[in-house]
């Protein structure tokens, strides 16, 4: 499985049109979303080329690859734009014998994962992209944000793949973080 991994999309359609034209150029053949998908949030600035609607068009033509789940910022009203679920809280997937927990990463921290015997953990939530272990051995990753970066990081996304995950700065594709399984 590759994955292209989303954050903290805030409803940028310009930021999520950069970040589909990775999902061809890295083979992917899954799109994991992790929240905050069309709206920018009351704490947050309107992101560059904000389009709700174009980003949900531009999601639904993958709507077959797409796993999601719901962020802080993320509505019922949001899912009447979608066809794809977007309203669980966390989703468990396998991949070979890796067990997978995606979550937007405001109701679940990997301190807990020992509850669901995860071996990939991927959130998003703080818009800063990380890519660790925790005290557990778990690995720990988030994309950051396409359209609202934070902690003077790069708008960037996330490439899963069975036996890495890295992230990459939106603009360009180049890698900005590496971890091997």
């Amino acid at each position: 499985m590759r994955a292209l991994v989303l954050s903290d999309i805030h409803g940028s359609a310009l930021a999520t049109k950069k970040a589909l034209d990775f999902f061809e150029l890295f083979n992917c053949d899954k799109i994991f979303l992790l929240g905050d998908v069309l709206y920018h949030g009351p704490r947050n600035p309107l992101p560059g080329g904000h389009d709700p609607m174009g980003v949900s068009e531009l999601l639904n033509n993958y709507a077959s690859v797409i796993t999601a789940v719901r962020g802080n910022c993320d509505a019922e009203v949001d899912q009447m734009l979608l066809n794809f679920s977007c309203m669980d809280d966390f989703k468990e997937l396998e991949d070979n014998s890796k067990r997978l927990f995606l979550s937007h990463g405001h109701l679940f921290e990997p301190a807990l994962l020992s509850h669901y015997q995860a071996d990939v953990y991927f959130s998003g939530h703080t818009h800063i992209h990380t890519a660790c272990t925790n005290r557990d051995g778990v690995y720990t990753l988030n994309p950051g944000s396409i359209s609202l970066p934070k902690g003077n990081t790069n708008p960037s996304f996330g490439i899963y793949d069975t036996k890495y995950f890295s992230v990459h700065h939106l603009e360009n594709g180049e890698e900005i973080l590496h971890i091997d399984f």
